[in-house]
Parts: structure tokens; sequence; C-alpha cells
């Protein structure tokens, strides 16, 4: 019997699920529906390894990159994932997802509409989404008609008088805000450098307890040239790593991205203390915590793509992507 597409694709499903469900020694009995609540969603995976994979998977396998961490942690790269698969599981699961962007000074001018309007249209639709906008000119967001599940909280803080101070005391406010607000209402929480503009789906695939993303110019290039704080005199110091990671967009699990936080912060504050600054600032402390603490999920570089950079053969899509820097205006 020749089955058509919609029957094919709900077969598959079902033997899906149900290799899902013994891998996860999980009763049979349950049915479909249920079942989504207790998968592991990255064991559909394809990693385009045989032994890697867990059951027949009929998506494009990526032979071309590197699709997990030597700790096990999967690399996310288009081709691996079922984007509706994964959309519905977090759906049935409830999924909320803070988003976090601090717009202060003139970066609010320059960037913030065209962040805000582009993740309506391409951050994790169908899920419920939380935009926590923190500006020194609350009156000055832009007003916007957001779509079902989605509302936005615009929180005013004070804006420091160097841009370096803005990017790391935003650890400070984020870490604050998690524990008074955002843990309650949010599963996950993603925090992003407003200059920035989503491209494509940046959907539910991304999430995960503690996510890194890889950047982009960095990612094939020797761990030699990696711009870690090569001074033991900071908190942040790094002799060695695993990758460089990139700071505009960092997220996790509420309670992961506390720790993270806060780890972070209390990094920057010793540094303070000693009159030290760390050279790329939060970067480096946040590579300093991703050395100690291996992240659970890995995003490629089509998760915050720079379209200037000529070698882009493995970058099959882009989802977010730098926006032209105004720094003179905006670095004031």
């Amino acid at each position: 019997m020749i089955l058509g597409n919609s029957q094919w694709q709900s077969s598959y499903e079902n033997v899906v699920f149900r290799n899902l469900l013994w891998i996860e020694g999980k009763l049979l009995r349950t049915n479909q529906k249920d079942v989504r609540l207790y998968v592991n969603l990255d064991h559909t995976l394809d990693f385009g390894v045989e032994h890697l994979r867990v059951f027949f998977c009929p998506f494009r396998a990526r032979k071309d990159v590197q699709t997990q961490t030597y700790w096990r942690a999967p690399i996310i790269w288009e081709g691996m994932f079922d984007p509706d698969l994964y959309d519905q599981t977090h759906i049935q699961r409830r999924s909320c997802v803070a988003l976090v962007v601090f717009a202060l000074g003139r970066y609010l001018e320059f960037y913030l509409h065209n962040f805000l309007t582009s993740a309506e249209k391409h951050f994790m639709l169908g899920l419920s989404v939380t935009y926590y906008v923190f500006t020194d000119y609350p009156e000055k967001v832009p007003k916007m008609e957001l779509g079902p599940w989605r509302s936005m909280k615009v929180l005013q803080v004070e804006k420091h008088p160097r841009w370096q101070d803005v990017s790391m005391m935003r650890m400070k406010t984020l870490a604050e805000f998690i524990k008074s607000d955002i843990r309650h209402h949010c599963n996950y929480v993603f925090c992003f450098d407003v200059d920035q503009v989503f491209t494509g789906r940046f959907g539910s695939e991304a999430l995960g307890d503690s996510v890194a993303l890889l950047q982009a110019y960095f990612y094939k290039v020797p761990q030699k040239r990696f711009t870690y704080e090569r001074r033991p005199t900071s908190q942040a110091f790094l002799e060695t790593g695993d990758f460089y990671y990139h700071a505009a967009l960092f997220g996790g699990s509420w309670e992961n991205m506390k720790n993270l936080t806060e780890a972070c912060l209390a990094g920057i504050m010793e540094d303070k203390k000693n009159k030290v600054e760390a050279v790329w600032h939060d970067e480096s402390h946040l590579n300093k915590y991703y050395w100690l603490h291996k992240p659970t999920r890995v995003l490629s570089p089509e998760y915050c793509w720079d379209r200037r950079i000529r070698d882009k053969k493995d970058i099959l899509v882009t989802r977010l992507v730098w926006a032209k820097k105004h720094y003179r205006q905006t670095r004031v």
C-alpha cells in the first residue's frame, strides 16, 4: 500500500513517538497526545552520523559541519530537526519564553523597532512569548500590535555613561528580574543584543536548559585565535576553551539563566574591585562560565550571522543577522 503525504507523515510520527517512548522507558499505552509531554526531542535530531541516530530520520543530514560537542550537546543547524515536531511538542507542553532586550540611549532609536517587528514575524511563533524591554526612555518604545499569546513589558533602567558598563551591568538587571518576575511566568529566557534583525525561523528547536551561540567569525578558526581574556588577573581568564561563544544572544531555563547571570556578575564585580576590565566585557565572562558549566545546547551561526562574511557555504538559512552598526552615534 502506498501512503499519501499526510498518511505518511502521520504514520512516521506514530513510529517516532513509539520509538521515543520505548527509549524513555514510558508505557506504550500512553496516547499520542500525551506522548509529546514525555519525549526527548533531541532523540529526533539527525546528527549526520549513523551511530548517533536513535531511529530512522527522513531529514537531510549535515555531514559538512560539526553537529555535536564532545560532551554530547547538539549543535543546531538547518536540516537536523523537524520544526513541526518541535513546535507542536512545546505547544503541548505550554512552553513560555521571555525575550529580554536592552535598548538604551540611541540604540532604542536606531534598532528597537526593527528588532521587535522582525521578532513578531520569526521568533518562537506559536508559543507564548513575553518581551521584556529594558530602556532609559520607556515613553519612546514603539507601540506595537502583538500576535496571540504575546505580550510586552517595558521597564525603566539607569543608563550607564559607558557602553561597556551597559553591556556588563545587564547581567545584574537580568539576574534581579529573573528572580522577581520572569520565573513566575516563563520557562525559558533569552537575552538578545538589540542591534540585530530576525530574518528566518528562530523557533523551539533553540530551547534548552543552557543555550550558547557560536560566534560567526570564530566557529571555524583555530582556538589560538579566540579572543578569550588571557590575563590571569581577570576573573574571566581562560587559558583554553571549547568554542568561542557570542554574547549577542544566550538563553536557557530560567533557573540556568539565573545561575549564569549571577556568576558572570560576580566575576565582573570582582574585576571592578581589582580595577580590571575583561577584554570583551560580559562576553569574556560568558565564555568563562560556559567553560566551567558546559551548555546543553549550542546554536550554529545561522542563529546570528554577519552578512559581510564571505564564506557562507555552511549557512543554508539565516535566522538572525547583524544590523548595520552606528557606533559613532550610539557609543557616546
